[in-house]
């Protein structure tokens, strides 16, 4: 790989002019990428608002770090702010602030510009994510055919989603051994984003779908292999690779057009779905943020769309 070229998400990227000039501003652009940031999906975001923001200072005609000052960095955002939305600013102006951060600390730069410059107010009060209601879940899961491996595979998919909360991205990561008896119980071992483990017992019916899963595919001595794996040709033989994200959103899309859902779902939607059901169940915010492995509570609160049905409910009183 050239001295210009970086790996970003396992690609080469070039590097932008305005980190050339000198060796250590672009050795610590491309070891920002490569060692400090770990989430691919974040480097990616990242490294997207670092070349942007190099292009458009090059066509300002600011070609040097040092004369980059928060003036520059606050008409930058304007511009952002005409063509994207409140939060695409928001991660454009993280990715820039921490890549200034990390070129302050390398003694590259004397200052950041971009610590003082405040993005666009963004208030959220309910997540945008659609959610399913119970008795659409159900059908969704009952409408898949389960006499062959990846129909099994499928449903103990998306009831992994629905019954622990779990992210897509966890999902796809786990091993056969990350399905364990402990108890009497069986548990689910999550490998969360930031490298956190989060382990969960599992309710019934996820625990019957997921060793009728193993137990179809002959799964159960290969503790090491994927969990979920793709499948090929159309006997629908599984493959010895794992699915991956946009696999899982195919097949939930296919499975909920058979099921004639039709709300746009997508993969995060049983996280939703769930988190949902549990709170109009009885269940407690705090014990749904633990479940969910978020930071705040406040992060929970916004996949609980209990109030959504309370607003259908106050519509329909509206009798012409």
């Amino acid at each position: 790989m050239s001295a210009d070229m970086t790996l970003v998400g396992g690609a080469s990227v070039a590097l932008p002019a305005l980190f050339r000039p000198t060796a250590d501003a672009g050795k610590r652009f491309v070891e920002f990428f490569t060692a400090n940031i770990r989430n691919a999906n974040t480097r990616k975001a990242y490294a997207r608002a670092a070349t942007e923001f190099a292009t458009w200072c090059e066509h300002v005609g600011l070609n040097e770090l040092a004369d980059i000052e928060p003036v520059h960095v606050a008409a930058y955002v304007e511009t952002l702010r005409k063509r994207l939305s409140a939060p695409s600013v928001k991660l454009h102006l993280a990715g820039i602030r921490m890549l200034f951060d990390w070129l302050v600390v390398g003694q590259v730069i004397a200052v950041n510009p971009a610590s003082a410059v405040r993005g666009p107010k963004h208030v959220v009060k309910k997540g945008k994510t659609p959610v399913l209601g119970a008795d659409e879940a159900r059908a969704l899961l009952d409408s898949i055919d389960i006499s062959t491996p990846v129909g099994l595979r499928d449903r103990a998919l998306i009831g992994l989603m629905v019954y622990t909360f779990a992210r897509v991205g966890a999902a796809v990561q786990m091993r056969v051994e990350d399905v364990y008896v402990q108890g009497r119980r069986s548990w689910v071992r999550l490998h969360e984003k930031g490298g956190k483990r989060h382990e969960m017992p599992c309710h019934h019916n996820l625990e019957a779908y997921l060793h009728a899963y193993i137990e179809q595919a002959g799964l159960g001595e290969a503790e090491k292999s994927p969990l979920f794996r793709t499948a090929a040709g159309r006997a629908g033989q599984l493959t010895d690779r794992p699915m991956t994200q946009p696999d899982v959103y195919r097949m939930i899309r296919r499975h909920a057009e058979a099921a004639g859902i039709k709300t746009k779902i997508g993969c995060h939607t049983f996280r939703a779905t769930g988190i949902t059901e549990y709170l109009r169940n009885g269940g407690k915010l705090e014990v749904a943020q633990q479940m969910a492995n978020h930071e705040s509570a406040r992060t929970t609160g916004l996949y609980d769309r209990r109030d959504d049905a309370v607003s259908l409910d106050e519509v329909e009183r509206i009798v012409i």
